[in-house]
């Protein structure tokens, strides 16, 4: 088996629930976990991507969280999990597949996640980098006047769901000339069959309790830090990017241009290269 193939998907008992995850590259080298934001299961860490990451002499972990893909799925707005439990969840992928201390990287509101494990359980992180994130602050730029998103679906309507998802990822976009409509529709729909429960999917991250550390803030992460922003999110403008960078110490910044509140193939190789710099050694 060549560094960069997938070992296959597993379902795993972790923290009292069934998560899927999927590892890609030499369980010997350093570990990277990406952490998909709110409604998005593994799939959205595309397979290539993994792959690419896994190339670069890295063990790739993705996995589907709670109310995404074949994880666990609870009733339609009753998650029975807070943003600690998705934290837990993390360190007990870490356990179970062997890995003392990994890369963490967390995307769009999952940032959350990334500030639990960064600020409570640091000897579990080589290094954090946070992918379209904000600190939350009440100063901080309000979503783009242009963004528009669609109107719910109805979730019983499979089509009707692929239809809502791909407009929200154009929305989300920023109106960014990376948008690939065809490659996002193909996810989607892989997404969408894929799921136990896709109503709970679109509902269920905003309905969690949103507690967070319990020692300190953003001011109090103390591992490498990398903050990933596009220039063109419409959700969280380029500001907030910006302030998280001025939140943790010693953090840098990339500015992505050309992209939006996502991670389009065109920017892959940049986001790669600064990703492996980042996770190269132990520097904590």
């Amino acid at each position: 088996m060549s560094p960069q193939q997938s070992h296959g998907e597993q379902l795993l008992e972790i923290n009292g629930a069934e998560l899927c995850v999927e590892t890609f590259g030499d369980h010997t080298v350093p570990a990277v976990v990406l952490v998909a934001g709110s409604s998005a299961s593994m799939l959205w860490w595309d397979t290539d991507l993994c792959e690419r990451i896994a190339a670069r002499d890295r063990f790739v972990v993705r996995y589907d969280h709670r109310d995404t893909g074949r994880s666990t799925a609870y009733p339609p707005g009753r998650p029975a999990y807070s943003f600690t439990d998705l934290a837990l969840d993390v360190l007990g992928l870490l356990d179970a597949l062997r890995i003392e201390r990994a890369h963490v990287v967390c995307q769009s509101m999952f940032g959350g996640i990334a500030l639990i494990l960064g600020v409570d359980h640091p000897d579990r992180l080589a290094s954090l980098t946070f992918l379209s994130c904000s600190t939350g602050a009440d100063d901080l730029p309000p979503p783009s006047s242009d963004l528009a998103m669609p109107p719910e679906p109805d979730s019983s309507d499979a089509a009707a769901l692929v239809e809502y998802v791909v407009a929200a990822a154009r929305a989300y976009a920023g109106g960014s000339p990376y948008f690939d409509e065809d490659a996002i529709r193909a996810l989607v729909e892989h997404d969408v069959a894929r799921a136990k429960s896709y109503a709970s999917t679109l509902v269920n991250h905003y309905a969690i309790e949103l507690d967070g550390p319990t020692r300190g803030g953003f001011g109090d992460i103390a591992v490498p830090t990398l903050v990933v922003h596009g220039d063109r999110d419409p959700l969280l403008p380029l500001a907030h990017g910006e302030a998280l960078r001025e939140a943790i110490p010693g953090a840098e910044l990339l500015a992505l241009k050309g992209a939006g509140h996502d991670l389009p193939r065109p920017v892959w190789d940049t986001f790669v290269a600064a990703l492996v710099r980042h996770t190269t050694g132990d520097r904590s």
